[in-house]
């Protein structure tokens, strides 16, 4: 059985996804999630999910920041980005950071269906027309190296740095997770390493970069 998670904040956008998936898969399983937190907890809690259908703005998640998550944290998921946000250098960017395609949120259900077929059998999807005009796009090292660092980050590490990012202290990222203050300071150590920084602002700044402004509020 194919098991699939659609992370989405918009329920009738869930809906049509989910139609789509169960109208061109024989046999599939389908789990829904509308933030990133809960996508990650489904990813941690059901074995064996074959593909998630991501979009780029979602409640924990604006821009490239969820898919650096679910990258990083479960490397083996494929993903593939939904998104009204259908700019050729914001695609450049999600394929650079490890996405296995892109569906605009106009595309039609046999599109979706396509895409999600392509990418079960180990292939990639754009939509037609797409990929000559992105694949013009020079790749930017800087959002390269970005990927390859931020994929070194456990998934407690990845929470540790967004609570960085917002600016809260070690004792209040401690409250926020229920974990040790020494616990903290030791993620906050291996964060600064496998980064590359120095200190907090700088973490910070490395995460606010995957910010994209979210086309649906104007």
């Amino acid at each position: 059985m194919t098991r699939l998670l659609i992370a989405d904040d918009h329920p009738l956008f869930r809906a049509a996804l989910r139609q789509a998936a169960r109208e061109n898969l024989r046999d599939c399983q389908v789990y829904e999630a509308a933030d990133l937190d809960s996508t990650l907890a489904t990813l941690a809690d059901v074995a064996d999910i074959d593909l998630v259908l991501l979009d780029l703005h979602m409640p924990g998640s604006h821009g490239l920041s969820g898919l650096a998550a679910l990258r990083g944290q479960h490397p083996g998921v494929a993903v593939l980005v939904v998104s009204a946000q259908d700019d050729p250098r914001v695609v450049r960017r999600v394929l650079s950071h490890g996405a296995a395609g892109f569906i605009p949120k106009s595309a039609s259900p046999s599109d979706i269906g396509e895409a999600i077929r392509n990418v079960l059998d180990c292939g990639s999807w754009l939509p037609a027309g797409w990929a000559e005009a992105i694949e013009a796009l020079p790749d930017d090292p800087v959002d390269t190296d970005l990927a390859g660092r931020l994929a070194r980050l456990t998934e407690q590490q990845y929470r540790v740095l967004v609570l960085l990012a917002e600016g809260l202290l070690n004792k209040q990222i401690a409250d926020r997770l229920s974990i040790q203050e020494r616990t903290v300071k030791a993620h906050v150590t291996a964060i600064f390493e496998k980064l590359g920084v120095r200190n907090r602002t700088q973490a910070g700044l490395l995460l606010q970069s995957l910010a994209l402004s979210d086309p649906a509020r104007g």
